[in-house]
């Protein structure tokens, strides 16, 4: 068995890749980038174990791709790179920042090669160009250029981060405590990923891929009098509305299961539970909205929506078209790729008898194209 442990940091904000979607949430092909660093790595070596190193709520998510071993980060990296190193039993630890994702395999087992030369393997690149420190020249056969995967002894990486210091990666955290650090040839093409403009340099990134995902969602609410109606965002003029712990809006809670089916990330009640008070009367075009955020950073793109609402009672036909300027605008789609379809249940079941109102919803995604920046 291996006595390595892989642990990729991920738990970032992005900030100054400024797209809706995380870097980390971009696809390649049919992978999000940080499933295809972690399958590269896998390829290149055997682990005793990998860490992905995320924030809570993409961990949700992440689970449902891969069945790595996922740990929350912190507010720094050298946080987040404590809270993973607690969970590391091997005697080394590679670690590797997910933005740099097109680490070639042979500069990862140059690294892993080296592990007995010192405390901390670390790749480097030289420096080509004059460079000056304020008005003087230096030398620049002295200067090495870092990069990541690093690889270090465990005990020791854990022990040199034991301090209220901030270091700005794994060499200089074991370099304060007078280890050996080791450098080996590092790889242009080891690029990380900060900006958009980054995304030029890696050429083992694929186009994402054209595949279209289609969820389908369904919802039911039985009436309760005395109460305003809600359909799609649009105020319906009945003598009672939805039983429900939010404003009741049916077609809405629909669409979102919808959306959520298509993105593979569960469904409204494990989003927004009935038992959370925070959700207690809530307007639904609330919860939508949230959840085009979520699916939005998460690497996705919405196509359309189709709705069919099965009512005897109220007519819909007069709201048809708000409903559908609504649904646009908090979809961030056009109108003509919003479908809503009324109809009756020919007076059979709840519905037939005016009990209440059932929507069933489809909704289709694609991968954010990431081309078209």
């Amino acid at each position: 068995m291996s006595n390595t442990t892989l642990i990729l940091l991920g738990a970032g904000s992005s900030s100054r890749f400024k797209t809706k979607v995380k870097k980390q949430w971009l696809y390649s092909g049919d992978l999000p980038l940080w499933l295809h660093v972690a399958e590269h790595f896998e390829k290149s070596h055997t682990f005793q174990e990998i860490i992905i190193v995320s924030t809570s709520n993409e961990i949700e998510v992440m689970r449902n791709f891969a069945t790595y071993t996922f740990i929350e980060g912190g507010d720094s990296r050298q946080a987040s790179l404590s809270n993973a190193l607690s969970h590391v039993k091997s005697d080394y630890v590679l670690v590797s920042d997910i933005a740099r994702c097109c680490i070639p395999a042979e500069m990862i087992q140059r690294i892993l090669n080296a592990k007995e030369k010192g405390s901390c393997v670390v790749p480097v690149l030289p420096v080509t160009d004059t460079l000056y420190m304020n008005d003087t020249p230096i030398d620049r056969e002295q200067i090495k250029i870092i990069q990541t995967p690093q690889l270090s002894v465990t005990k020791l990486l854990k022990k040199a981060l034991e301090t209220d210091n901030l270091f700005t990666d794994d060499s200089s955290a074991i370099a304060s405590l007078g280890e050996k650090i080791h450098f080996v040839e590092g790889s242009p093409k080891a690029h990380k990923l900060t900006t958009i403009d980054d995304l030029e340099e890696l050429t083992c990134i694929q186009s994402p891929s054209t595949k279209t995902l289609t969820g389908f969602g369904i919802d039911i609410h039985p009436f309760e009098k005395n109460k305003q109606m809600f359909l799609c965002g649009v105020p319906i003029q009945s003598d009672y509305g939805f039983k429900a712990h939010s404003d009741g809006d049916v077609a809405i809670h629909a669409l979102i299961d919808a959306l959520l089916g298509a993105a593979g990330m569960g469904d409204i009640g494990e989003l927004y539970p009935d038992n959370n008070n925070d959700y207690a009367g809530i307007d639904s075009k609330e919860l939508l909205k949230d959840t085009v955020t979520r699916i939005t950073s998460f690497g996705y793109t919405i196509g359309n929506i189709d709705l069919t609402i099965m009512a005897e009672t109220p007519k819909l036909l007069p709201y048809k078209s708000e409903m559908r300027t609504i649904l646009a605008k908090l979809l961030g789609i056009r109108k003509n790729f919003v479908n809503i379809k009324a109809t009756t249940a020919e007076k059979l079941g709840f519905v037939g008898r005016k009990e209440g109102v059932t929507v069933h919803a489809v909704a289709t995604l694609t991968y954010f194209n990431w081309k078209n920046i």
